[in-house]
């Protein structure tokens, strides 16, 4: 079968490319066209955009960069229309797929299937009535999301979370990588580590950043690192690290994270990821008008919680320190707690295995494959 996906950021190039693995052990004619990046073009098939030239974020740098979305949305259009493929699959990036699948859906006969449904639950829940009209199967990767959408009359398939796949995979392949390795391959020092993960986006490691590099000088005893993000270059986090002599990683964020004793890490993927490797952690996210900004939380978002570890756990388990609540004292209070506080970190890493449980075993990249191909099948 003919599959296009759609993957507009680096985690979704990481799930898109578990899932093309997937379906290629699923089906051996399996053909592929998509917009992604570098891991699901070592799966193979054709490259139509890399994500790195369509991830705007915020407002303003949308409106300023509208002209080039408008242009990737026709093109991305034109490409499916012209693939012509049994199945059109879409990751995340709701803002650019919903309005993908809506001009799919209204023009053509191709099935449209969404992989990792957007956080609608959060806000934007009127979506939910584009979802119904515009997507005909939905793969969730998030057990309280089928709850969410049974109230909206909308049934959703649950196939487990690809981020413990992605995580199992990397224990596997590197069973023998110890942390002499790391250091040496990467130059570091012989010391306890704090991971740094500013995010993956321009705007975040420009807000986030300088802050979490000035927690870290409080901690002499430690080697604070950076994961850097694949899509960004090393002269980009320079502009931001002041006098830091501080070492930046690309390409190793679970190695990094395999090995760091604390981390302080921006909401997202990342806060799930270093729960699944047992690492504590503080969540920072720096805001603008940050009192605005919580009060609007608090008022208008659907959510108790920003981070997915405590969203999955439905309580707080790590500290979330964004808007008004971010600042250099507190994250280095929380940081204080986390390095040599044993009953509160031994609390947090309890909580991590009632998360991994409740998420289930690996093989989600498998049960969507099988999902996919059996949906088409029967159609």
């Amino acid at each position: 079968m003919k599959y296009f996906l759609v993957a507009g950021e680096a985690s979704g190039d990481l799930h898109g490319s578990n899932l093309m693995a997937a379906l290629k052990k699923q089906d051996a004619y399996a053909e592929f066209c998509f917009l992604g990046g570098d891991l699901m073009q070592a799966q193979g098939g054709r490259l139509v955009k890399h994500y790195r030239e369509m991830a705007f974020m915020g407002f303003i740098p949308v409106l300023l960069n509208l002209k080039t979305i408008l242009r990737n949305m026709k093109m991305c259009q034109e490409e499916i229309i012209k693939f012509q493929p049994d199945v059109l699959i879409l990751i995340d990036y709701p803002g650019f797929n919903l309005k993908v699948a809506k001009y799919i859906k209204t023009h053509t006969d191709i099935p449209v299937y969404y992989y990792i449904s957007p956080k609608v639950w959060a806000w934007k829940e009127y979506r939910v009535k584009s979802f119904k009209k515009y997507v005909d199967v939905m793969l969730s990767i998030l057990p309280f999301e089928v709850d969410f959408y049974k109230k909206h009359n909308y049934k959703i398939d649950y196939v487990g979370n690809p981020v413990v796949d992605a995580v199992a995979n990397f224990e596997e392949q590197h069973k023998e990588d110890t942390k002499e390795t790391f250091v040496n391959d990467n130059e570091l020092e012989n010391k306890p580590i704090i991971a740094l993960l500013a995010g993956s986006r321009r705007q975040e490691i420009k807000d986030n950043l300088p802050a979490m590099l000035d927690v870290v000088k409080d901690f002499p005893d430690y080697q604070p690192i950076v994961a850097g993000a694949p899509a960004l270059e090393l002269e980009y986090y320079q502009k931001y690290m002041g006098d830091s002599n501080c070492k930046i990683v690309f390409g190793q964020t679970y190695r990094l994270l395999k090995y760091a004793d604390a981390a302080l890490v921006t909401s997202g993927t990342a806060t799930l990821e270093t729960a699944l490797f047992c690492i504590p952690q503080v969540v920072c996210y720096k805001t603008p008008i940050p009192r605005i900004v919580y009060w609007a939380f608090k008022n208008i978002l659907h959510t108790k919680y920003i981070s997915l570890v405590n969203l999955i756990a439905d309580k707080t388990v790590v500290q979330e320190l964004f808007a008004k609540f971010f600042s250099v004292e507190n994250i280095k209070e929380e940081v204080n707690k986390l390095l040599y506080d044993e009953e509160y970190k031994n609390n947090m890493l309890s909580e991590y295995d009632r998360i991994i449980d409740i998420l289930g075993d690996s093989g989600a990249s498998d049960r969507a494959a099988n999902v996919i191909i059996e949906k088409l099948s029967s159609r």
